[in-house]
C-alpha cells in the first residue's frame, strides 16, 4: 500500500532578527540625526584663527590665501592643503598647521629672511628676501648691515640668485657690504660690482660670491682701500690717494 507524504509545514522565523534588524536601522538614523545636528551647530565651527610668526604678510592676505574663515567647518580643513597653500606666497618659507577643538586653528609661519633692501620707482625702500620677493618696510625697521641693490631689473634671473646666495653666506662675512650693482659681461653674465663701507669696490660673480666671500674679509681687514678683483683669479689693487694741490705735488 503506498505510502501519502503529509506537507512539510513552514516554520515560523524567529522574531529575535527581526527586531535586531529594526534596532539597527533605528540606530543608523539617530546617528545621522545627531550627525547632521552637530554639523549644523556652532561647535563643529571655526571660532578662531590665529598667525603667528607673519611680518611681511598682512592678516587679510593669509586668509585669502589658506582659504580659512571664522564660520567655516572645522573638520572640513585639511592642515595640509593649508600649509601647502600658504609656501605659494613667496614670503613664506614653511607653515605649520594645528587644529584644536573646538573651533581654534594655529598657523605658524616661518618667513624667507631679509638679505638686502632696495628703493623701488617712486624711491620707497623695500626688504628683498632670500626667494627674490620684494617686500614693503615695516614699523620695524631695517637692519643697517644689509646691502642695497641698486640698478636691478624686477624679471632679470640673476637677482634671485643673488639673493639665495646671500642667504647662504653668514651675516659677519657680509655686514662691510653697502652696495650691490649688476655688471655683467659676456664671458660672466652674472658678474657684479660691491662696494663696502670700508671703501673698497669688489667686482666677482654671483657664482663666485660664496667661496670667494673669505678672501674679501681677509683684504678689507688687512689692507687699504682698493680694487678687489674675484673671478677666476683673485687679485688687489690699492687706489692711488688722490693729490689735491700743487705743494703736494712740489712735495
Amino acid at each position: 500500500m503506498p505510502t501519502t507524504r503529509l506537507p512539510l509545514l513552514k516554520e515560523d522565523k524567529p522574531k529575535k532578527k527581526m527586531s535586531r534588524k529594526i534596532t539597527a536601522i533605528l540606530l543608523l538614523l539617530f546617528t545621522a540625526l545627531l550627525a547632521v545636528i552637530f554639523f549644523r551647530s556652532s561647535v563643529s565651527r571655526i571660532t578662531e584663527i590665529n598667525f603667528q610668526g607673519s611680518q611681511y604678510s598682512s592678516r587679510e592676505e593669509l586668509l585669502s590665501q589658506s582659504k580659512l574663515k571664522i564660520g567655516g567647518q572645522f573638520f572640513a580643513v585639511s592642515t595640509n592643503s593649508v600649509e601647502d597653500s600658504l609656501k605659494e606666497l613667496k614670503t613664506i618659507q614653511k607653515a605649520t598647521v594645528e587644529k584644536n577643538f573646538p573651533g581654534v586653528i594655529s598657523v605658524r609661519i616661518e618667513e624667507y629672511p631679509a638679505v638686502a633692501y632696495e628703493l623701488d620707482e617712486v624711491g620707497s625702500l623695500k626688504a628683498i628676501l632670500s626667494s627674490g620677493a620684494a617686500v614693503p618696510i615695516n614699523e620695524t625697521g631695517i637692519a643697517v648691515e644689509k646691502p642695497i641693490l641698486t640698478n636691478w631689473d624686477a624679471s632679470d634671473p640673476y637677482k634671485a640668485k643673488l639673493c639665495q646666495a646671500l642667504a647662504s653666506i653668514p651675516n659677519q662675512l657680509t655686514s662691510d657690504i653697502s652696495e650691490i650693482v649688476p655688471s655683467p659681461t659676456l664671458s660672466f653674465p652674472d658678474r657684479i660690482k660691491l662696494y663696502t663701507r670700508s671703501r673698497f669696490e669688489v667686482i666677482t660673480a654671483i657664482s663666485l660670491l660664496k667661496d670667494k666671500v673669505e678672501y674679501l674679509n681677509q683684504v678689507i681687514e688687512t689692507e687699504q682701500p682698493g680694487l678687489i678683483k674675484m673671478l677666476e683669479a683673485d687679485s688687489y689693487v690699492p687706489f692711488q690717494p688722490i693729490i689735491e694741490d700743487k705743494e703736494d705735488i712740489q712735495e
